[in-house]
């Protein structure tokens, strides 16, 4: 019975070239070899989710599409915009 090979990680100071490698191997068969990573994500936006009525959506949608813009970003705007004419009143 032919016994698994243990394959062991290429030794490379370039990251190019062990993007070379990653390419040509599956990354699956070195996991365990892998070194441990631990590092800190500091997320700079939040998205906050808001309900919209029923009725107002195909409007919105219409509006935006012949804007050629995502409703998302009409909805922002239309709140800055209302924001910034309270801050003024």
């Amino acid at each position: 019975m032919r016994k698994n090979k243990v394959k062991s990680l290429p030794v490379s100071r370039s990251i190019d070239a062990l993007v070379e490698f990653f390419d040509a191997h599956d990354m699956g068969e070195y996991w365990d070899d892998l070194p441990e990573a631990a590092f800190d994500i500091e997320l700079k936006k939040r998205c906050h989710l808001v309900a919209i009525d029923e009725e107002i959506v195909p409007e919105l949608t219409k509006i935006a599409k012949s804007k050629r813009v995502r409703s998302e970003k009409l909805v922002n705007t239309w709140l800055r915009e209302k924001i910034q004419s309270s801050k003024q009143a």
